[in-house]
């Protein structure tokens, strides 16, 4: 019993030691100006493993090196137009958060536009010839006068019929 309670008292302690040994946040760059600029640039760019993140948002380890890359190249002297232009070189437009409208991007940036209106216009046809349907089924029901009143003789006819045979 008394091992037990000591088992007890003792993982907690040793759940809490796995949780201490977190990793330390990264270090920043010592001048916060170059470390303003490292995150508005970093804010443009996408992390290409996670793919619907920014580089700023993003923790995985390629961000994080791409991130000291920006903040490298920051440093040397580069200007943030030749950072992005550095990234685009080496691994194409998915890098920029935010691609430009050019003729590999076209679908990209106009795609779901096109489907919304195709969509609307396929819905448009749909209804206009349920539409039209719907009125040829109404001029097909219609039944004439004529047509009525043969219908009411066979009625009256098989009604006596049935008088007389009620079999």
């Amino acid at each position: 019993m008394r091992k037990s309670l000591k088992a007890l008292l003792v993982l907690p302690l040793l759940l809490m030691s796995l949780v201490a040994g977190a990793n330390d946040a990264p270090p920043a760059a010592a001048d916060p100006d170059l470390e303003k600029r490292v995150m508005a640039l970093s804010e443009e760019l996408r992390c290409l493993v996670c793919q619907n993140q920014t580089l700023a948002d993003s923790h995985a380890e390629l961000a994080v090196d791409l991130k000291n890359q920006v903040r490298e190249q920051l440093a040397s002297g580069k200007t943030e137009e030749q950072v992005v232009e550095y990234m685009v070189e080496r691994y194409g437009d998915f890098v920029l958060y935010r691609p430009p409208v050019k003729g590999s991007t076209w679908l990209l940036w106009f795609g779901p536009f096109a489907l919304l209106v195709g969509g609307v216009a396929a819905l448009g046809w749909k209804l206009k010839q349920r539409g039209k349907a719907a009125a040829r089924a109404d001029d097909a029901g219609s039944v004439s006068d004529a047509d009525l009143k043969r219908a009411a003789a066979l009625l009256d006819a098989d009604n006596q019929a049935n008088r007389k045979d009620p079999a």
